[in-house]
């Protein structure tokens, strides 16, 4: 076999070789990042038609009184943050059907406030430190708005922080193994550099001459 012959063969070995690493690298990418870029696709639309969107919040609010000897544990500090006294924290938990444990609250001379934001809903606390009155309250605004504060991690927690950067790695390995085959591809596909092409000067150009 010439030179010229096993060169080529070498080269063909190592085209197929990244083709199907590449094609391994993108299926996969793709496989982990489909879901999540369906939701962030369509919150994304949800999002910028928010205007066309009528939301009806649900308020619910609720009155109670802490029993003398569980008011008798409410020590803390005159100021500041900390958790609620376990006592207190598994009565209302019991009452109201809530997770207190382990969450920081206000304290103050008068009273104790936690605040409890969640993806598509508001909630706070109130405490009484004289009389052991307590308010709660919780606006829910929907499954929309839900999977609108989702989309932009608000309220979530750091576990669905983790999930984010993670499909954003993912979504990067897919776009990354994307481009490269479109480079392998490229010759027999002649719109594939035009297209790219467009799909970079389209936003640029947006962005430049239309937003302000």
């Amino acid at each position: 076999m010439s030179d010229s012959s096993s060169d080529l063969a070498t080269q063909q070995q190592r085209r197929g070789f990244w083709l199907r690493t590449l094609h391994q690298w993108h299926w996969i990418s793709s496989a982990m990042c489909l879901v999540g870029m369906l939701l962030f696709a369509a919150t994304g639309l949800t999002l910028n038609h928010a205007a066309l969107i009528e939301a009806k919040p649900r308020v619910s609010n609720y009155q109670l009184t802490l029993p003398a000897p569980i008011l008798q544990r409410l020590r803390g500090p005159e100021e500041g943050q900390a958790p609620l006294p376990a006592p207190v924290a598994g009565w209302l938990s019991g009452e109201l059907s809530l997770r207190l444990a382990g969450r920081q609250a206000e304290w103050s001379a008068e009273e104790v406030y936690v605040s409890m934001p969640a993806p598509g809903e508001d909630a706070w606390l109130s405490i009484a430190r004289d009389t052991g009155a307590v308010e709660y309250e919780r606006t829910e605004r929907g499954w929309i708005s839900y999977f609108n504060d989702l989309h932009k991690g608000r309220n979530a927690g750091p576990a669905w922080g983790w999930f984010i950067d993670l499909f954003a790695l993912a979504c990067l390995v897919f776009a990354i193994t994307g481009l490269f085959l479109l480079h392998m591809h490229a010759r027999q596909r002649r719109m594939t550099w035009p297209l790219v092409g467009l799909g970079l000067l389209l936003p640029l150009l947006i962005a430049l001459i239309l937003i302000h």
